[in-house]
C-alpha cells in the first residue's frame, strides 16, 4: 500500500484556505493517478460532494477532527502518526508530502536507490543553508525549550535546510521517525505562541540529531525547491 498523505492548508503563506476548494489539490491528484499510486487526502475542508466527485481508484479522503491547540502544519503529524498506527498491517512503503504545491513525477517505490537504501528517510530540502534568517525567527520558540537546540544550530549552520514537505521510505523507519517527530511537537511546541510554527525547525532537529546517517535529501527525491521546473530525473517537484 503506497499513500501520499496531507491535510490541505498551508498557514505559511498567512492565509486561511478557501473551504471545499479542490483545485489546490488537483495537480498533485493528477500525478497521483497518472502514475498509478494510492492517494489519501486526509482534511477538515471538503464536503461530501467534493470527495464523492473526485474519489477515484487512485484519489481517497479521510476526514480528520482537527485540534486548534496546534498549529495545522503541526497537527498533521499526530494525524500521521494515528494513521500508521491503525494501518501499520498494509504498509510497506510510503511518502507524506505537501499537496498544494508538489507534483509526483516518478514512483519513488519502483526507484534503484530507493530500493537499495530500506532503512533510510528520504526527504526535501532548499538551496538553503540552516543559518538562515526565516530559521533562525521560526526556530525561536523550540531553542526556548529544547535544551541542547542552540548546539545543534551550531553544529549543522551549513549543513543544507531540509524541507518536510517530502518525507518517506519504509514503514519500519518512518513510523519510528513520526513518533518521535510528534513527540517533540507534543512536548515542546503545544505553547508556541509565537507567528512561526516550529514544524521545519523539529523536522530539521530530528533529521540532523538522530537520523543524520540514516537520510537522504534533494535530487533525485526532489527537483531544486521554487525552481519551477520538471525534469527527467527526480521524483517529486516541489514548487
Amino acid at each position: 500500500m503506497k499513500i501520499d498523505f496531507k491535510i490541505p492548508s498551508n498557514v505559511n503563506r498567512n492565509t486561511t484556505l478557501a473551504n471545499d476548494d479542490f483545485s489546490l489539490t488537483a495537480a498533485w491528484a493528477e500525478s497521483i493517478s497518472t502514475l498509478g499510486l494510492q492517494g489519501i487526502i486526509f482534511h477538515n475542508n471538503f464536503s461530501e460532494a467534493t470527495c464523492k466527485l473526485y474519489q477515484s481508484e487512485h484519489i481517497h479522503f479521510i476526514k480528520v477532527d482537527y485540534n486548534p491547540q496546534y498549529n495545522p502544519n503541526v497537527f498533521r503529524y499526530f494525524v500521521y502518526s494515528e494513521f500508521l498506527k491503525l494501518h501499520s498491517p498494509f504498509i510497506k512503503n510510503i511518502f507524506f508530502t505537501d499537496v498544494s504545491d508538489v507534483t509526483v513525477l516518478k514512483n519513488p517505490f519502483l526507484e534503484e536507490l530507493y530500493l537499495n537504501n530500506p532503512t533510510t528517510i528520504f526527504c526535501g530540502d532548499e538551496p538553503e543553508v540552516l543559518e538562515n534568517e526565516w530559521m533562525q525567527k521560526h526556530s525561536e520558540h523550540l531553542r526556548k525549550k529544547i535544551p541542547d537546540y542552540a548546539t545543534y544550530e551550531n553544529d549543522f549552520k551549513k549543513a543544507t535546510l531540509l524541507n518536510c514537505g517530502i518525507i518517506g521510505g519504509n514503514f519500519s523507519i518512518i513510523y519510528p521517525f513520526i513518533e518521535e517527530l510528534w513527540g517533540i511537537h507534543l512536548q515542546y511546541n503545544a505553547t508556541n505562541n509565537t507567528p512561526y510554527t516550529g514544524d521545519m525547525g523539529a523536522f530539521n532537529y530530528l533529521l540532523r540529531t538522530r537520523y543524520h546517517n540514516k537520510m537522504i535529501h534533494g535530487s533525485p527525491v526532489n527537483t531544486e525547491f521554487k525552481s519551477y521546473k520538471t525534469d527527467n530525473l527526480c521524483w517529486f517537484k516541489h514548487k
